[in-house]
């Protein structure tokens, strides 16, 4: 990771991490992987960490037309990609959203993603009781071939 990511990952996760000083939801080493002109869709990829469980519930972002969780999985020996309604995040245990698995997929991109940009990302987490968490990211993108 190149001197100027490593940056932007920092930021990325104060980013994270500000608002309510007892967030009970973190996310670490969050990325977007960038487009090319034109492309409408990619996705992002981070680490969330409900200190108290939940379950991610929706994504949003004002570059894209529609951001969902998807899921990346194996059928009869097709790789097969769905939406999925929300994403359990157990107390304690980071989940993972990367290539070929869970990730955040962003469609109908309204502009391109360059690296080395930030890329605004709103996660909402539905707690216990049903309280929500609103975190308020500007994910590092990664330019094509890193």
């Amino acid at each position: 990771m190149t001197t100027t990511m490593q940056r932007w990952a920092v930021v990325a996760a104060l980013v994270a991490v500000a608002g309510p000083a007892l967030a009970a939801t973190k996310v670490e080493n969050a990325w977007a992987r960038g487009t090319v002109q034109g492309q409408p869709s990619s996705g992002a990829f981070m680490q969330i960490t409900s200190t108290e469980g939940g379950r991610l519930v929706s994504v949003a972002s004002p570059w894209a037309g529609m951001a969902e969780v998807h899921e990346m999985k194996m059928d009869n020996g097709v790789m097969k990609m769905n939406a999925a309604p929300f994403l359990e995040l157990p107390a304690g245990k980071a989940v993972e959203l990367k290539p070929g698995g869970y990730h955040v997929m962003l469609m109908g991109l309204k502009q391109q993603l360059k690296g080395g940009e930030l890329l605004p990302l709103v996660l909402t987490i539905e707690g216990a009781g049903g309280k929500k968490e609103t975190l308020e990211l500007k994910v590092p993108i990664k330019a094509l071939g890193q």
